[in-house]
């Protein structure tokens, strides 16, 4: 019976931290799109750029967010090194967020999106860029998909 028990084990990969720590991203900021969409469209439209009152052009948007998230997804699962980089640079470079909001606030860069939309994208670029960081510890330490 323990031998049944340690085979089925091994079949099942184990998922380490930093893996956890960007799939728990992936699935915050899916729910955040998805809630955005569905409690505030015209500003999910406005602050995606995408043409106002257009639903199909709104959900092919979410469809294909959604689809992009669901593969990057697997490949985390799956530890494809390709899925590693791109994810790696894409969060570090969440950093870029944090002043692009601030000018927003201050009014140097015009923008049309409410306060409150600017600060949840303010905490995404924030999350993004620790979770980077925790990658490239990860990477440091273990090499590709390793735990911080």
């Amino acid at each position: 019976m323990e031998a049944m028990e340690a085979k089925d084990n091994r079949r099942r990969p184990t998922v380490n931290r930093t893996q956890a720590l960007v799939l728990g991203f992936f699935a915050v900021v899916v729910a955040t799109v998805v809630a955005t969409r569905l409690g505030a469209p015209e500003t999910y439209a406005r602050g995606l750029r995408l043409p106002a009152g257009n639903d199909r052009v709104q959900l092919a948007f979410l469809a294909g967010v959604l689809a992009l998230v669901a593969l990057l997804a697997v490949g985390v699962l799956r530890r494809w090194r390709w899925t590693f980089w791109l994810v790696m640079v894409a969060f570090l470079a969440g950093a870029l967020r944090i002043p692009a909001v601030g000018f927003q606030f201050l009014g140097f860069v015009r923008g049309n999106a409410p306060a409150w939309f600017l600060l949840v994208q303010l905490a995404i670029g924030i999350a993004q860029f620790v979770v980077g960081l925790a990658m490239m510890a990860g990477y440091r330490r273990a090499g590709v998909w390793g735990g911080f």
